[in-house]
């Protein structure tokens, strides 16, 4: 089905490339070179004050994928209503590749080389699932979207890769596309008696997948979260020494490099999952306030940009990948302060690494072009005002 799509506006400028670079959230842009800079000052004080192993990839990688950031933003968004679809396939075919000829690290199977590159198809996983159940929402042709029955083929789109990627094993991912698949079908407005149901249901499936589904070590870090003393040397090592970061930072840290945990590597992996708590035990509370408000500045920022989308795909894309950097966040910082089991999800923008960096700049590039185009009307599914 080829998408339908009228520009309501009377500007012929604005289709222009002058014209979408106006219609570009500079404020947004902003913002996640803050976040990044912040994060290559870490990154920077992690190696010991060297540029590398990690501040550098991350500034060059910053720089090539911002600008894909802004191209994404301008492409028209026929395409990606059209190519919501087809990229959903490749993730999962490419998921599925991982589970029978993915790179294990770290006791998961989650990469998969394509020539010279490995990459980590689950990151991208989680937009495709956004942007498919975007397209499936805005060609459902109904005012009222509460009924189950209008959300079974939405919830299959989101947990059939959930389970698969849950398999590798990576309970953190997995968990992240089926959170954002429920988030998403609570947007498009099912019945809140179904809501209350799936969390039950939810819980009961997590009792019985507990004895019966995740892998021992799995189990261990759950019990491990619940009480880390029980295996202060083992499992419960890495959230020991993260509180002890926090803990040491205070309200101001102890200053830039002179943390104790960190400097002296009693802070595993604080280069990727554990950057938060390096950067709470150098800059205190208030540092974590700062990047925090940059967060959640981009985040009220997307949902702005949701709700002025003139079209049903526009809300639940914007909304979608809005909320999925929600959880990204949400989750690493509850993870580093023992408030969520450690399931190996970096921070956006501060942890080094290539494939998230990608993902989510990708993804607000896509919000972005909702914006760009938010005087497009579809004429095909349900249309906000009707």
């Amino acid at each position: 089905m080829v998408l339908n799509l009228l520009d309501i506006t009377k500007n012929e400028g604005v289709n222009s490339i002058g014209g979408k670079l106006k219609r570009i959230e500079w404020g947004m842009v902003l913002l996640v070179s803050l976040l990044a800079s912040f994060g290559a000052v870490l990154l920077y004080g992690a190696a010991g004050g060297n540029w590398m192993p990690w501040a550098l990839p991350h500034i060059v990688r910053f720089c090539m994928f911002i600008v894909m950031m802004i191209i994404v933003a301008m492409i028209d968004i026929r395409f990606w209503y059209n190519l919501a679809y087809p990229a959903y396939a490749i993730a999962f075919l490419l998921v599925i590749a991982v589970d029978l000829f993915g790179h294990t690290a770290l006791g998961a199977q989650r990469w998969i080389a394509i020539g010279p590159v490995r990459i980590q198809p689950s990151e991208f996983m989680k937009i495709s699932v956004v942007l498919a159940l975007a397209r499936y929402y805005q060609d459902m042709n109904f005012k009222n979207m509460g009924p189950l029955k209008y959300h079974i083929i939405p919830m299959i789109i989101a947990l059939a890769p959930a389970l698969l990627i849950m398999k590798q094993p990576d309970l953190g991912t997995g968990s992240t596309v089926a959170l954002v698949g429920a988030f998403m079908v609570f947007l498009a407005g099912i019945y809140w008696r179904y809501i209350i149901g799936a969390i039950v249901g939810a819980i009961s499936l997590f009792i019985i997948a507990y004895d019966f589904v995740l892998h021992d070590f799995q189990k261990k870090r759950i019990t491990t979260f619940l009480n880390p003393e029980l295996d202060k040397m083992g499992q419960g090592y890495q959230i020991t020494q993260s509180k002890i970061a926090i803990g040491s930072g205070g309200f101001f840290g102890v200053g830039y490099m002179n943390g104790t945990q960190s400097q002296l590597d009693f802070l595993p992996e604080r280069q990727t999952d554990f950057v938060f708590a390096m950067l709470l035990e150098e800059f205190g509370m208030m540092g974590g306030i700062f990047a925090l408000v940059l967060f959640f500045a981009i985040m009220a920022m997307g949902f702005l940009i949701a709700r002025s989308s003139r079209h049903f795909f526009g809300k639940m894309l914007a909304g979608g990948i809005t909320i999925l950097l929600f959880i990204y966040v949400s989750i690493n910082a509850a993870m580093v302060m023992g408030l969520f089991p450690v399931v190996g999800m970096p921070m956006p923008f501060l942890s080094h690494g290539g494939s998230v960096m990608l993902s989510v700049l990708f993804a607000l590039g896509l919000v972005q072009n909702v914006k760009v185009h938010r005087d497009k009307i579809m004429h095909t599914g349900f249309q906000s005002g009707k």
